[in-house]
């Protein structure tokens, strides 16, 4: 865990203290700050086999938590939009079982705040009243991202965004970074360990970025608004299926061979039909919702020009986001008032809001573009 030392005394201090330890938790804070990384670390922990100590990361216990192997830690990561009714209830049916192996039975929830309605409902009595050796650690963004009966029932533990220089530092030191781009990356992915990596590690990743935050000085007509629009969704899109062509192949082998099916047959009996069409359905809300989460990170780069653009326009003594393009920021604090770049910045909030309530991704791309046309371009379009 990078930057988190409050954290990691609390969990610590909890795992080695029957009198701080509660049986349903909460993490929350923003991407890349490692939530679920916190979460995998103290169920490893409480796990650990080795006398005397707590976490140490060498024993059976401990490996086989962080490799996602242990029999007794259940981790739920989904690349659907919600977790469904169905799902809850086989997770409340499975706190209910003693530990097989380990001293607790853990149940991680990455993405809590894709828990519906109904699923969050399901889980209500279990995390308020769980069996004596079953621990919840639930991760979210933030408290609101889940119903308020859920997040009453469990001791809160908020990361905060870990230091850019500390990102660097695991770059430089985990992954053999050259320092150079170790801070590069850290700064242009906003401390989100994951992304940092990425761009660190891959071209195109860095190249497709810089294209993105040349968006902002480009919008000078509708045309242009509509085809970076265009251009965004399409690019997003392209990468979901591909990702999701991969992983259809794969999935739909592996079931037919579960199920005893002739994978080379040109038709299949009405059962397999069934759990195919089953799959098939499961996968395409798995492309939306990657489509949808490049989307969103797409937003948060082309957010952080305006902010650079606003910070060197008010005169913050803070650093860019974007040191590398010192000459497009200044050129959109010139083209751009202080207050047109906080509108700026709320039009992309709004088009996210948009995204998150399963609005048409072309429509609000296409919507916040023409949000963000450059003032000038925008009054000499009117007059």
């Amino acid at each position: 865990m990078v930057g988190q030392t409050k954290v990691v005394q609390t969990l610590r201090r909890a795992a080695t203290n029957p009198a701080s330890m509660t049986h349903s938790w909460l993490f929350t804070g923003p991407p890349g700050s490692g939530r679920s990384v916190a979460a995998r670390a103290f169920a490893a922990a409480l796990q650990c086999d080795r006398p005397g100590e707590t976490g140490c990361g060498e024993c059976e216990g401990c490996r086989t938590v962080m490799l996602g192997s242990h029999p007794d830690v259940t981790v739920v990561a989904t690349n659907e939009t919600f977790i469904r009714v169905d799902r809850a209830r086989e997770l409340a049916l499975a706190a209910a079982s003693r530990p097989a192996m380990g001293k607790w039975r853990v149940i991680i929830i990455e993405d809590a705040d894709r828990l519906n309605e109904q699923a969050a409902d399901a889980l209500l009595k279990t995390l308020e009243e769980p069996p004596p050796r079953t621990v919840w650690l639930l991760c979210a963004p933030t408290l609101d991202d889940l119903i308020v009966t859920v997040r009453s029932r469990c001791r809160h533990v908020r990361l905060g965004t870990p230091p850019v220089d500390a990102v660097a530092e695991l770059l430089i030191v985990r992954d053999g970074i050259d320092p150079a781009m170790a801070h590069y990356a850290a700064r242009a992915a906003q401390s989100h360990i994951g992304i940092a990596k990425r761009l660190a590690t891959n071209e195109d990743a860095r190249g497709r970025r810089r294209r993105l935050i040349s968006i902002p000085v480009k919008l000078s007509s509708l045309g242009a608004a509509l085809d970076s629009a265009a251009d965004l969704v399409e690019e997003a899109t392209a990468g979901a299926e591909n990702t999701s062509g991969q992983d259809a192949s794969e999935a739909r082998a592996e079931l037919l061979r579960q199920l005893g099916a002739d994978p080379h047959a040109r038709t299949q009996p009405p059962a397999v039909r069934s759990h195919l069409r089953t799959l098939e359905d499961d996968q395409k809300r798995q492309a939306r919702r990657r489509q949808h989460d490049t989307l969103d990170a797409a937003l948060t780069d082309l957010s952080s020009m305006y902010r650079d653009a606003l910070v060197l326009g008010t005169g913050a003594q803070v650093d860019p986001v974007n040191a590398s393009e010192l000459e497009q920021i200044r050129t959109l604090a010139k083209a751009m008032s202080s207050e047109e770049l906080l509108g700026a910045l709320e039009t992309i909030a709004l088009a996210r809001q948009r995204l998150i309530a399963n609005g048409a991704p072309l429509l609000v791309m296409e919507a916040m573009m023409v949000g963000l046309i450059l003032p000038r371009a925008r009054s000499g379009a009117r007059g």
